[in-house]
């Protein structure tokens, strides 16, 4: 189920604000420039589908996206518990860093927490099954996949090579709480 939860920057421990209501963390979110937004498949999706049937069963909203957006690549990212690189991936995205573009992604399973460093505030967001959240660019942020991280994510970008982070090199993500999905509910 997604989550939304706001900390101060220097309490991770006592949220100010917590909702599992997909309308009230679109609002919370708007209010700073993110968007969130819940998606639904035009086909039915089956387990192990190719990336190819996965982007066909979204196929309007990517489309819709795209072209409001100017995304010219866009791609599916799927990781399992049995990945064998997968703590490396998790690694790769942990620290506090921002981007030129904006992060957009499309969650078709699983789940992985979105901690976004707005002021003085931490936004912290459990993305879940049907979640697409746009982090824009300059905003930062940090992405924790969880020790055994299971999703199938679309990702969408406007240059062709893709993620490219650029890392503030603040401690404050290891500040706040790491992501322990079966802890979130």
């Amino acid at each position: 189920m997604s989550r939304l939860r706001i900390f101060s920057e220097n309490d991770p421990a006592t949220p100010e604000f917590a909702s599992h209501d997909p309308e009230a963390i679109a609002d919370e979110l708007r209010a700073i420039g993110v968007t969130f937004e819940r998606w639904t498949a035009g086909k039915p999706i089956a387990a192990g589908a190719s990336p190819e049937a996965v982007m066909d069963a979204y196929r309007a909203d990517i489309e819709r996206i795209s072209a409001e957006r100017g995304f010219t690549t866009v791609d599916v990212v799927s990781i399992a518990p049995d990945n064998p690189n997968k703590e490396a991936a998790r690694a790769k995205f942990l620290e506090e860093h921002y981007h030129q573009e904006d992060e957009v992604r499309f969650f078709v399973d699983g789940a992985g927490l979105f901690t976004l460093h707005v002021g003085d505030k931490i936004y912290e967001i459990e993305c879940c099954k049907d979640d697409l959240i746009s982090v824009p660019d300059g905003i930062t942020h940090w992405f924790d996949m969880g020790a055994e991280p299971r999703f199938v994510a679309i990702r969408f970008f406007q240059q062709p090579d893709g993620w490219i982070g650029h890392f503030t090199g603040s401690d404050i993500a290891g500040r706040f709480p790491r992501y322990t999905p079966e802890a979130s509910v």
